[in-house]
Formats: structure tokens, sequence, C-alpha cells
């Protein structure tokens, strides 16, 4: 379990986890009928994976990361995709509003912690989407900044270097195992939180604490 030691830092992921990462209507619209839709399930987990594939190769825009999933998923089940898929998924990304369970602890922990935002997108989705979460963050911290994206080390690292820290600093929350939690267990983080929304399977081996809210991390910390 969690460390009782007061954390210098609570560090976020954004996009899923404090953001409603909302991106199944426009995979529906950009598919426009062409997919049956009994393969829909199916194809939403492969777009998944390509886009997991994507953000750990070298470093490019997040709507080219975007682009080239969807480009990738669409030539996997033989249909045509879309010039501007990047460009329509980036605009809804930029739409996308926070869990409604979000705003009310999160200003809590804000009024008592310094946030920290570790995001697998560009400064100008987070100069738009942080304003939505009604929290102060002590800093926003972008892949474009790093110039790579999470489960990437590198985007860790410039983490670590930018705020002169130490893993040991950290309360870490995510939804996401894969792009956060099991590369940062494996650079030492240890408090770390799973805010389960269902997206990834809860394995063992990763000194894991999982919670369904922030309210139940807030009581964790006192709050």
């Amino acid at each position: 379990m969690a460390t009782t030691n007061r954390p210098k830092y609570i560090s976020f992921d954004v996009y899923g986890t404090l953001i409603n990462f909302d991106i199944d209507p426009t995979t529906r619209r950009l598919l426009d009928g062409r997919l049956p839709e009994e393969e829909w399930p199916a194809f939403k987990k492969v777009f998944r994976g390509y886009r997991f594939d994507e953000v750990c190769g070298d470093y490019k825009p997040y709507e080219q990361i975007l682009q080239d999933s969807f480009d990738r998923v669409c030539k996997y089940w033989g249909i045509e995709s879309n010039e501007d898929a990047g460009a329509q998924f980036a605009e809804a990304v930029r739409g996308w509003v926070a869990h409604e369970d979000v705003p009310a602890p999160l200003k809590l922990m804000g009024d008592n912690f310094k946030l920290v935002a570790l995001s697998n997108a560009d400064d100008s989705f987070l100069d738009i989407s942080i304003p939505k979460l009604g929290a102060n963050f002590h800093a926003v911290l972008t892949a474009e900044q790093a110039q790579a994206y999470k489960p990437r080390y590198q985007a860790f690292e410039y983490m670590l270097d930018t705020l002169n820290a130490k893993p040991e600093d950290f309360l870490h929350i995510s939804s996401h195992t894969r792009y956060d939690v099991h590369p940062m267990h494996d650079m030492g983080f240890r408090n770390l939180w799973l805010l389960d929304r269902g997206y990834d399977p809860i394995g063992p081996g990763y000194d894991l604490n999982v919670a369904k809210s922030l309210d139940e991390i807030n009581k964790h910390l006192g709050l």
C-alpha cells in the first residue's frame, strides 16, 4: 500500500483520469457507417492499441498521433481512412470536459498539496483542458515539452528533472496502467494510485493502490 508520508507533489494523468476521454462519438462519425455494428467493440480495442503503439515511438504532435493511429486501424480493417481525422480528433479533445466526480475533490487536493499534470498531449490542448478542472496546478507538463509520450521513461524523467524531484516525492494518480503505473513502478515510484475507470485490467506485482474516486484518495490523505 501507499506510504503514509506526506507527498511533496500529487501528480496526475489528465485525459481519461481527470478529463473524460470521450473519443467514441468522433470515431463513429469518421467511420460514417463503413463498419458493421457488430465489429465496433473489436475496432475500438485495436484503435486503442495503435494509439498506444504510436506514443511509444519518437515524439510527434498529438494530432499526428491521432491521425496515424486512425490510419493504421483503418488499414487493419481494410477500410478507407480520413485525411483530416487527426484534426477532427484534436478538435474533439479540446471540447472534452472534466469527469463529474473530479472538480470538487481535486480543488480540495490543490488547496493542500502541489498538483502536477503530466499529460500525453501538447501544450495547446492542456491550455484549454486544465482550466476546466477547477483547481490550481503547480506545474503542467506535456509530451510536447518532454519530447516524449508516456510510457517512455523520458516523459517521467522530464517531470523529475523539471521539479528537481525524486520518485519518493510523488503520489501519482492515473486511470491507465500501461501508460503510467507500469513504467513508473519500474522507475522506482511506489506511491501509485489507479483511479479505476475501467480502462485497464488490474494485475498483481505493482504495489498498486486502487480507488474508485478522488474522494477515497483524499480520505487516505487525511483531507
